[in-house]
């Protein structure tokens, strides 16, 4: 990538006049909280119709990725092109669809991109400046991209690595979920075997901002050990927050770690292996 993936809510703010603005808020009520303020000329991203396309979740999982010409084809009706820059921001610390857009932005090349650190919460602390109502996007025409393919891995290809030590396979869920104690979103409770859990917002501080750099690292290499980020699997329920984890490896240095988009919600329902505690 050609810039860091982070960005705080100033330098956002200030940022210069080729920005596109991405309002990725998720869950109930944030179309409503969109229409009463959002940053002037952001576009609203849906997670449900816009960075994932419903189907069967025992083969993609609860949030597959849409069809890749789709993505590129959404991108130019938001207007954005290559030269411009991308920020993105949510009300979760980057965790609900924030992190998921600059996944699937730096997945096809985007080159000036980055996630806003504390999102909306520390948006609104600096008193940015909002609109109400719906920001029309200018249409450029599809996005031009050299990438063929979405980069993920697959059940079969996290089935073959699971249980190589010099792989790495971690589970961004809440603990209580990994250890399969409560499931309230998939039909069996568990992980997958030889998973490593890392809880995604763990990487955040009190006031949602992520941890330093340092404390990053110091939590990944815990679990890495000597095993090196491109050969790492991030996987969570459906491929959201999995990316919360990608971008934090991004933002501490550790480049190139996979993604396995259908996750547990996909894993579970092929009966594959599970385990508990």
């Amino acid at each position: 990538m050609d810039s860091p993936p982070l960005i705080s809510a100033s330098e956002a703010i200030s940022s210069r006049s080729d920005t596109v603005f991405l309002d990725a808020r998720a869950g109930s009520g944030t179309t409503e909280a969109y229409e009463t303020a959002h940053l002037p000329g952001a576009v609203r991203v849906d997670l449900e119709s816009h960075l994932s396309t419903p189907t069967d979740p025992a083969a993609g999982g609860r949030h597959p990725l849409p069809p890749l010409e789709l993505w590129l084809s959404r991108l130019g009706d938001w207007g954005v092109t290559p030269s411009h820059q991308v920020i993105v921001y949510d009300d979760a610390g980057g965790g609900m669809a924030a992190a998921r857009a600059w996944w699937m932005l730096q997945a096809i090349g985007h080159p000036r991109l980055a996630v806003v650190d504390g999102g909306w919460r520390a948006l609104r602390q600096l008193r940015a400046p909002t609109e109400s109502g719906h920001s029309g996007a200018r249409s450029v025409g599809s996005y031009p991209s050299a990438v063929g393919r979405w980069p993920t891995v697959d059940a079969g290809f996290v089935e073959r690595v699971r249980s190589d030590p010099s792989w790495r396979l971690i589970d961004a869920r809440a603990p209580g979920r990994y250890d399969g104690t409560t499931e309230p979103l998939d039909p069996v409770a568990g992980h997958i075997p030889e998973a490593r859990n890392l809880y995604w917002q763990s990487q955040l501080d009190s006031s949602g901002l992520f941890n330093s750099v340092d404390t990053l690292r110091g939590r990944f290499a815990e679990i890495l050990g000597d095993v090196p980020p491109e050969q790492v699997v991030c996987y969570c329920g459906s491929g959201v927050t999995a990316c919360h984890l990608l971008l934090a490896m991004e933002a501490c240095g550790l480049r190139g770690a996979q993604f396995y988009v259908g996750s547990w919600s996909e894993w579970c329902r092929q009966k594959r292996p599970g385990a508990s505690g």
